[in-house]
């Protein structure tokens, strides 16, 4: 069938291509447009196949139902999760999702979230790096619709939809001591964002609740650049003897993963030796041996309630002028804990 656009209606049905465009906008009846030339119109496209040219339909509406998705990296299993189920609720609402990764790069995060609006994106799902406040800020004040992901600002009051951190890993850190360890380690990424620090204290607060004095030497931070060859370094001094740990907490999947590798080239054995227990989900956790504790993060409720919170404001359904989520994570236990 021939392709036919919304001029060919009008003349067809001799009209006006406004009040064509009326109709076919769902704006027949706030502009007083007949419910029988809204019938004949509506008839005439769908006998005739039409299908509206998106960009001149949201130019009409004022909206390019498109959100504009940034993260850090797109590659990373936990944002790529995000990022789908982002996708699966924007489509609910009509919305389709451009993607892009800052690299952790503030500049560049900057850059995208300017090109983003140039495209007229509606709306904004941001994880930020957490190094652009003056940007998020003036989105803020331009009443921009946007929703934090994953990291927020703390000291800045925006709709944001994060997790426990603190609460996550003070409860990875209580099973391992319910579980007879007493010299726990940790190992973290060195970052002064606000998910890390609170990952950090929960395992603090864990130990000093049980009475446990913080050993910083039992505190390891490796740069999230070149964590491969620092946490070899880390787990060597985990596991000499003035050191020797019964336990190590890592606050991040990839941290996980790489340390379990290097334990294993080292002949230490997981969990007789050696307990490990991750923050955050591989596919892989659970066949690996041993399979390894985690922290499960509600990756879909993340990605659903960004959307939600995001459209929302998008079109001006929110009542409350913020909305802030944080979600408790939940504990898997597996055999990398002895248990």
């Amino acid at each position: 069938m021939k392709e036919i656009f919304l001029k060919d209606i009008a003349e067809k049905l001799k009209l006006s291509k406004t009040t064509v465009s009326l109709v076919l906008n769902n704006r027949g009846d706030e502009n007083k447009i007949s419910k029988a030339t809204q019938k004949r119109i509506l008839d005439f496209a769908r006998d005739n196949n039409y299908k509206p040219n998106q960009l001149a339909r949201g130019l009409s509406l004022g909206k390019s139902e498109t959100i504009g998705l940034i993260v850090p990296n797109i590659s990373d299993i936990f944002y790529a999760r995000i990022a789908h189920y982002i996708e699966l609720k924007a489509k609910e609402f009509g919305y389709t999702v451009v993607f892009s990764s800052s690299n952790e790069n503030a500049e560049t995060e900057k850059e995208l979230i300017h090109s983003m609006i140039n495209r007229q994106v509606d709306g904004l799902v941001i994880a930020s790096t957490q190094c652009n406040q003056a940007d998020i800020l003036r989105l803020k004040k331009s009443k921009f619709p946007f929703v934090l992901v994953d990291r927020h600002y703390p000291e800045i009051m925006t709709n944001y939809v994060i997790v426990d951190n603190l609460g996550g890993v003070k409860n990875m850190t209580e099973h391992l001591l319910k579980n007879g360890k007493k010299n726990i380690a940790l190992i973290t990424i060195k970052s002064e964002l606000d998910a890390m620090q609170q990952r950090r204290l929960g395992y603090e607060t864990a130990l000093r609740e049980s009475g446990i004095d913080i050993n910083t030497n039992l505190i390891k931070e490796v740069d999230r650049f070149n964590f491969e060859a620092e946490i070899k370094d880390a787990i060597r001094e985990l596991t000499n003897d003035s050191n020797r740990v019964d336990a190590i907490v890592f606050t991040t999947h990839y941290l996980a993963a790489s340390g379990l590798r290097e334990l294993k080239s080292l002949g230490i054995n997981v969990p007789n030796e050696i307990a490990i227990i991750s923050f955050d989900e591989l596919g892989a956790f659970d066949l690996v041996d041993p399979p390894i504790t985690s922290t499960k993060q509600p990756v879909s409720d993340i990605g659903n309630l960004a959307v939600e919170i995001l459209v929302n404001e998008i079109e001006k359904k929110n009542k409350e002028s913020i909305n802030q989520q944080i979600l408790q994570t939940q504990l898997l236990v597996r055999k990398s804990c002895g248990v």
